[in-house]
């Protein structure tokens, strides 16, 4: 599966687009993802990871070292 956040799991999800005229046809919503390096200072090394807007927040807010243990903790391979 190509479109899934590393980080938060996003993936894409399924809906309807409505016309004017409320003719409904099937859909998808992709998630906001970016191919992203951070510098892993714990290792000395480049991490490269998929991840969506939102994680991108998170990995600001909460530090890049304690969201690759919970992904690791979580039986990601990093």
């Amino acid at each position: 599966m190509a479109r899934v956040c590393q980080v938060t799991g996003k993936k894409p999800i399924v809906g309807n687009s409505v016309s004017h005229s409320n003719i409904k046809t099937k859909r998808r919503f992709l998630p906001n993802l970016q191919t992203k390096r951070f510098f892993f200072a714990e290792e000395d090394r480049w991490v490269t990871l998929k991840v969506s807007a939102e994680a991108i927040r998170t990995i600001n807010k909460n530090g890049l070292s304690i969201v690759i243990k919970e992904m690791r903790a979580g039986g990601a391979k990093i």
